[in-house]
């Protein structure tokens, strides 16, 4: 009888860049059931929406992968406004497959966003869009000093009703 150790997956887990080529994988994220359900992202993402989407290269978008033996498994975008007078500001979102979701993936990507806004963009404010009903989410958001500055009531049509999403902010 061998005994083996079995390594945690967020120790396994290696964050890079996305490249264009990352298509099908950051769209399989978003094909997963729970990961469109919490995201403004539509079921059956198509291949081609999301090989444009990496096509577009851009100096205020920095998009980030957990990656688990090559394979990504968690994405995140910090996309900083071009508005002249909101320089000093980015929205946040991220997407963590289902497979994954729960095991300190979103923390990881998290705090590497957190991390490039703070050290190297010199930002003062990262705002994101959570479901009301995205329990985990808010909860992690919370943790990374996130406050809930509003609700926004009836913001999107999900699973054949309007729901509720909350507006959260963390100033420095």
């Amino acid at each position: 009888m061998s005994t083996q150790t079995h390594t945690p997956v967020l120790e396994r887990v290696v964050l890079r860049a996305a490249e264009p080529e990352d298509y099908p994988a950051i769209r399989e994220i978003y094909a997963q059931p729970k990961a469109y359900t919490y995201t403004m992202q539509m079921p059956f993402p198509s291949k081609q929406m999301w090989q444009q989407r990496l096509a577009q290269v851009s100096t205020s978008r920095f998009i980030l992968l957990a990656c688990l033996e090559e394979l990504p498994i968690g994405n995140i975008g910090l996309m900083v406004s071009e508005r002249p007078r909101q320089r000093h500001m980015a929205t946040v979102g991220m997407g963590v497959h289902d497979s994954y979701a729960g095991q300190g993936i979103g923390e990881l990507l998290m705090r590497a966003a957190l991390d490039i806004a703070d050290n190297w963009l010199n930002l003062s404010r990262v705002e994101l869009t959570v479901f009301a009903d995205n329990d985990r989410a808010i909860r992690l958001y919370e943790r990374m000093g996130f406050e809930t500055e509003g609700l926004l009531r009836r913001f999107a049509f999900r699973e054949g009703e309007l729901v509720d999403a909350q507006i959260m902010a963390r100033l420095t």
